[in-house]
């Protein structure tokens, strides 16, 4: 390692331990919040232990910013660390570097999208979303969305920020690549096939759990499982066992506890 980034890690190692000293989350605040979250409820006290650490960390090196009239408080504050730091819990907060905005609207906002036909003409339009990622810049997020954080299946933060670690790299097709100690191969097989199965059960009208908006691109597909992984794990374990094999060997979490230990 060369010593400015020798000297960059030290001094942000030295940052994070000081922030952990100096920030105490309150303790009736914080059960608060995680009692909310029903999906936090498999987690072990040393996983909690850490995701609190993690939150800490993350409200120190992000900045939340209200929109649309809506006051950020200690409670949004919260709510939304610790539901962003769930898929980096083992991980760690290096894994969202790049960008430092969180952008919070009381309620759906609205953005301006471009679409272009078999024709080659280009249409915009406006379309009301409750969360948006975008690359190199904020998070932008509903907060009545981001609320109903313990809805089974459905989770927007952890879906945009899904989708941030995915913008961090991605292959050819719009899924993130695998760690390096991860099978390359296996990973692109088993998202591939699993996006192929979905999108066909899609077309056809088949009745499925997942939302069907998963189908609109493999980045979304991503997203969307992810949110199933976290806030539905037993579900996608027994319909889904390879892709949930594979989701866990990325976030390196079991929450279904479905996986050998060797896994």
């Amino acid at each position: 390692m060369k010593p400015h980034n020798v000297q960059m890690a030290f001094l942000k190692s030295w940052r994070r331990k000081r922030a952990l000293e100096k920030t105490q989350i309150d303790a009736a605040l914080w059960l608060r919040v995680i009692g909310r979250l029903r999906f936090l409820r498999g987690l072990t006290a040393d996983e909690l232990s850490r995701l609190r650490e993690l939150a800490i960390v993350f409200l120190d090196e992000k900045e939340l910013h209200g929109a649309g009239g809506l006051a950020i408080d200690d409670d949004i504050c919260l709510s939304i660390a610790v539901q962003a730091c769930l898929p980096i819990l083992n991980l760690g907060m290096d894994a969202y570097e790049g960008w430092v905005g969180v952008v919070v609207y009381p309620d759906e906002f609205v953005i301006e999208r471009e679409e272009m036909d078999e024709n080659g003409v280009v249409h915009r339009f406006h379309e009301g979303v409750s969360g948006e990622a975008w690359d190199g810049g904020p998070v932008v997020l509903s907060w009545r969305d981001a609320s109903s954080g313990s809805f089974a299946g459905y989770n927007v933060v952890i879906h945009e920020f899904a989708h941030k670690l995915a913008m961090s790299g991605a292959d050819n097709e719009g899924f993130p690549l695998p760690h390096s100690d991860m099978d390359r191969a296996r990973w692109q097989d088993a998202l591939h096939a699993a996006f192929q199965r979905f999108t066909g059960q899609v077309d056809r009208g088949e009745p499925t759990i997942v939302d069907p908006y998963a189908s609109e691109h493999p980045a979304e597909f991503f997203a969307v499982m992810s949110e199933m992984f976290f806030t539905a794990s037993a579900v996608l374990a027994r319909d889904w066992p390879e892709l949930y094999a594979q989701l866990a060997a990325y976030y390196r979490q079991d929450p279904a506890g479905t996986l050998p230990p060797a896994a």
